[in-house]
């Protein structure tokens, strides 16, 4: 139901009419107002509708684009990222495969090495049981003895011819030294092998002052025993050599005496008695063997100066020869010199002869019908 208004006052007041009147067109101009500033608000609205269309397309425009330069973009990051990983394969297998020969090789390598190894820990253990047979031998003093005369033997024979030397020779002392060595023109020179070793391994195993101190004692006491014998025994005045000489089988050991025992050197020395390594025998035997070919030059120089004077006399008599076949070149050259002048001579007449004119005796030849020959004063000689 519709409500009911209070129904209006009649107009009949003036006042009230002019008010109402003013009143209605304040509401008129209101209006208009009200209805201006809708349509402008709604042609600013239609405006902003428009820019804010135009923007959105603007913004879908952009969009498209940046979205076809993202497609772009990431085909091309894909493309490349392809070539990359390509690149990267190729060299992460090139590297793999280099790593693998390097690797093979290295493996090749080391089992080579292996092999090496292998076989120098052979050597090693043979070497070793070699040392412990070395030891077992040289613990047994007759088996020592046999050991460096074996090792002496093996230098002498190398280095010197069968005839100038002797083992086990009988002196006039009916003494057997181990080697004898006959130099040239001169009386033997005696070699000793038998050289005793106990003190010396005594003296390198000692655990202390006081052991060392006695193995030192009986090194002397034993060297300076066996120098003796050697000097005794082998040096005979008139018969062998003013020294001899006392070999040591073993470098080392030969050290060893130099550096500590150097008096037991000094005393075999005044005794006249040479201890020698087998290096040290080794120059003795080529200071021996270049005295052995003195001597054979010495011997060879007579024979020397007869081959001499006959080669001067050969020489003589080739000159002689050289010299008459010289002669008789000599002669054979003059002999063709003579015959070249002569053809020489026999060219120019030959000219001369055809230079004359033969014209005129011609015709009195036709004429009288005879022929007269020309005359011949002489012959001609050779060499003219």
């Amino acid at each position: 139901m519709m409500e009911k208004f209070p129904a209006l006052p009649p107009l009949q007041d003036p006042t009230t009419l002019a008010i109402a009147a003013a009143l209605a067109g304040v509401l008129l101009v209101a209006i208009a107002v009200l209805i201006w500033q809708g349509r402008k608000r709604a042609q600013a609205h239609a405006v902003a509708v428009s820019a804010l269309t135009q923007a959105h397309s603007d913004t879908a425009a952009r969009l498209e684009a940046m979205i076809e330069v993202l497609f772009k973009g990431q085909a091309q990051l894909a493309h490349s990222l392809n070539e990359r990983l390509d690149s990267v394969s190729t060299r992460l297998g090139d590297s793999l495969e280099k790593t693998k020969q390097s690797t093979t090789e290295n493996l090749q390598k080391l089992n080579e090495r292996l092999a090496l190894i292998d076989r120098a820990q052979k050597n090693i253990s043979d070497l070793a049981s070699q040392v412990t047979s070395l030891q077992n031998v040289l613990a047994n003093k007759q088996a020592r003895g046999s050991f460096g005369q074996a090792r002496m033997e093996i230098i002498i024979r190398d280095g010197l011819p069968r005839t100038a030397y002797e083992f086990q020779y009988t002196l006039p002392n009916r003494m057997r030294p181990d080697c004898a060595v006959f130099l040239p023109n001169q009386r033997p020179l005696v070699i000793d092998a038998k050289f005793p070793l106990e003190a010396i391994t005594a003296y390198k195993e000692a655990q202390n002052d006081e052991e060392r101190r006695q193995a030192a004692a009986r090194v002397r006491q034993d060297m300076t025993k066996h120098i003796g014998d050697i000097a005794e025994k082998y040096l005979i005045p008139g018969e062998t050599q003013d020294i001899a000489l006392m070999f040591v089988p073993s470098e080392s050991v030969y050290a060893d005496l130099q550096e500590e025992f150097d008096d037991v050197v000094q005393r075999a020395f005044r005794a006249k008695v040479v201890i020698v390594s087998p290096s040290l025998l080794m120059v003795c035997v080529h200071v021996i063997q270049q005295m052995q070919k003195e001597e054979r030059m010495r011997e060879a120089a007579g024979q020397i100066q007869v081959e001499v004077g006959r080669l001067i006399e050969d020489v003589e008599r080739l000159r002689e020869r050289v010299l008459k076949l010289q002669g008789h070149f000599s002669q054979a050259n003059e002999d063709v010199r003579q015959i070249v002048i002569s053809a020489e001579k026999i060219e120019k007449r030959g000219a001369r002869i055809q230079d004359v004119e033969f014209a005129g005796e011609m015709e009195t030849v036709q004429d009288n019908s005879e022929v007269i020959p020309a005359p011949i004063s002489r012959r001609l000689q050779a060499g003219e």
